[in-house]
This record gives C-alpha cells, structure tokens and sequence, in this order.
C-alpha cells in the first residue's frame, strides 16, 4: 500500500499548534468517500487523491470540504455539459470530437482529471 504525505490539520480554538497526520492512499480516499455532502466514487476519491499528490508534492493539507466545493464527480464529459449548460456550439456527430471539444472547453477554463470510469471538473 503506497503512503503518501497528506496532512490533516487539527487547530484547536485555544492554540496556534497544528497535528499533521501521514495517511495512507486508502486512508485519504477514505475521508474523501465518507463526506456525506459529496458523492465520491471510489475511483474518482482515488483519481483526485493522486492529482493532489502530483500537484502538491509529498505533503498537502486534506480538506475534504474544500474539495467537495472546488471539484465535482461526472460519469462522462457529456454529463458534465448537459450539467453544466455549457454552450458549446453545434455539436459534432462523432463522439470522439464532440468528448475532445468539451475537453478544451474545460481545460480552457479549470481543471479536469480524467479517469477510468469518469472525470473530475473543477468549478469555475
């Protein structure tokens, strides 16, 4: 099992002091799945967990609302345009151009992670 270096910070009211925790891969995707405002699937829960860790280096803060608010789960890049009411023009026929067009339209304007499965968009 990889270990990775996410840190959740404790900040109790009374002191300046910060705990940091080293979590597994597991254990973050975990925190993420068990957020009952947000729908993580698992293999999304992983893809955002491993794009943390690719952007941030060994060690970031987990802030699993944060998350939940910044980025959001879709089955395919269609869902995510139908979703979001992006106007993309008149669609292409073929599938592969109209998922690639959404793909620019997105990374022209956020983040998204692709995934076995799904992606993940940031807001914006």
């Amino acid at each position: 099992m990889e270990q990775i270096q996410l840190t959740k910070n404790h900040q109790p009211t009374h002191t300046q002091n910060t705990m940091k925790t080293t979590l597994t891969t597991t254990e973050a995707i975990d925190i993420l799945r068990s957020d009952e405002y947000a729908n993580w699937s698992y293999d999304g829960a992983k893809a955002l967990i491993e794009w943390l860790e690719e952007i941030e280096g060994e060690q970031c803060e987990l802030d699993r609302v944060a998350l939940r608010c910044d980025f959001s789960e879709y089955e395919s890049l269609v869902e995510w345009a139908d979703s979001y009411g992006a106007d993309l023009g008149e669609a292409p026929e073929d599938d592969d151009e109209r998922d690639e067009e959404i793909r620019e339209y997105i990374q022209d304007r956020g983040t998204l992670i692709e995934f076995d499965g799904g992606v993940i968009v940031s807001e914006f």
